[in-house]
């Protein structure tokens, strides 16, 4: 198990469910409302709003929740957020990439720039670490929607680059650019997707030892735990049995 699919969502380990939810629709909502903010408040008009609802639905936000985050942003009071992307190393030459919204800029660098040290990774200049992984569309259906070979012709016609399979379903890739059309004509075939948006895709990954991945999923762990940051990824691998030991 190796980026984005490992890292991204680290809300699901055992413990804290209840104050990790709460927190994850937090970040959720602030995603709603910078994404209507910034383009129509019409997910059928605005690509980034329609992604980071689909992303909430997939959580089971409430409805009332998603709407509420909407209407958030042509609120005079709404807060500005600033995206941020932070690069740097973690233990063993490990590439992350954390991406963040905030509303304050030095409190948040701070933060991240701590978490780092903390473990032995030091964080880096903005494209520092972005060379080792590609930035790519991702799009994800249900398993019910097909057998592998629909899917394929799926998305051969919708003009995806790839699609393979991913836990419980399909994921279609494509360039970032292609993102909005490649969602849409899949969703004329197959419906509404699970999850859709664009992601870091490492190009290759680092196996570590336990000693080495224990100090490594801290620190994803600290990261996500932030009330800014939206999603952490990284380019290692960490045996199964660390995995069973820390229950992840």
């Amino acid at each position: 198990m190796a980026g984005h699919s490992q890292f991204a969502n680290i809300m699901h380990r055992k413990g804290k469910q209840d104050a990790r939810r709460s927190k994850l629709f937090s970040k959720l909502a602030r995603e709603i409302t910078v994404a209507a903010k910034l383009g129509l408040p019409d997910p059928n008009m605005n690509a980034r709003l329609r992604a980071a609802i689909l992303a909430a639905r997939a959580e089971n936000m409430p409805k009332d929740n998603i709407d509420r985050a909407v209407k958030k942003a042509a609120g005079a009071d709404s807060e500005n957020y600033d995206e941020i992307r932070y690069e740097g190393y973690g233990p063993g030459g490990v590439a992350l990439i954390v991406e963040a919204l905030t509303d304050n800029r030095n409190r948040t660098a701070s933060d991240v720039r701590s978490f780092f040290t903390r473990v032995g990774g030091n964080l880096a200049e903005t494209g520092a670490v972005a060379f080792l992984f590609d930035r790519v569309g991702s799009i994800e259906y249900e398993a019910a929607k097909g057998t592998p070979d629909e899917m394929i012709e799926a998305a051969l016609e919708a003009g995806a680059d790839d699609c393979h399979p991913v836990a419980e379903g399909f994921e279609f890739v494509c360039a970032p650019e292609a993102l909005a059309d490649v969602a849409k004509a899949l969703e004329e075939r197959l419906g509404e997707a699970r999850k859709s948006g664009l992601v870091w895709r490492p190009q290759t990954s680092i196996s570590v030892d336990d000693e080495t991945g224990e100090k490594l999923l801290k620190l994803v762990d600290l990261l996500d735990d932030h009330d800014d940051v939206q999603t952490v990824y990284a380019n290692f691998e960490v045996s199964d049995a660390l995995l069973a030991k820390l229950g992840a």
